[in-house]
């Protein structure tokens, strides 16, 4: 049996393409052919369409962990951090319009519950929950629920680039940090003198 991580990443790419471009209506024998592998070979990976489309899932929520939930410089202010956070978050969202699309297909997706999909998107979520707790604890970040603070600015973003990418045009320094200062002004909390 050939079980390589290639294999298996050429199935996962050719299921993200296939989902973006026809959605779930792909079946796995066009899956397949796209990953230029047997349709009974996919099996050796995934044992239903449902599994293969956690896999993608999974590999969109390690992507994203990666690039966005990284550990902080220790002598950044809370501040720093949640910015650093949502510019992280934007330079992940729009590097590649394709996966940015696959992702708000698959937040959407009937085949993953609520809760499959809260488990696997755990260590990302839980990254922003910490960092926004504790800018709280400082006095930096609006009180209220970390996961809904952390939602609303993730949606923001997404939904903001997804009307961005209408203009064919690379996104300037200045959208992007306008983008920053708007999400992080909707969040902090603002002393008056």
């Amino acid at each position: 049996m050939d079980v390589a991580p290639d294999k298996r990443e050429r199935i996962l790419a050719a299921a993200s393409r296939l989902i973006v471009r026809n959605g779930l209506q792909c079946s796995m024998q066009a899956i397949a052919e796209e990953a230029g592998v047997a349709t009974g070979s996919l099996y050796n990976y995934f044992d239903s369409k449902e599994a293969l489309v956690r896999g993608v899932y999974d590999r969109v929520a390690q992507e994203m962990t990666q690039q966005v939930a990284v550990a902080h410089d220790p002598a950044s202010s809370h501040a720093q951090r949640v910015q650093h956070y949502i510019e992280r978050y934007i330079d992940f969202i729009w590097e590649d319009a394709d996966r940015a699309r696959l992702f708000d297909y698959l937040d959407n997706s009937p085949l993953l519950t609520f809760g499959e999909a809260v488990g696997i998107f755990r260590p990302f979520v839980d990254h922003g929950r910490e960092m926004l707790a504790l800018a709280q604890q400082d006095g930096v970040v609006r009180p209220g629920a970390t996961n809904l603070i952390a939602s609303f600015v993730r949606g923001a973003i997404r939904n903001t680039l997804k009307r961005r990418r209408l203009d064919a045009s690379p996104i300037r320094d200045e959208e992007k940090q306008g983008l920053v200062a708007m999400c992080w002004d909707a969040i902090a909390v603002h002393r008056h003198s």
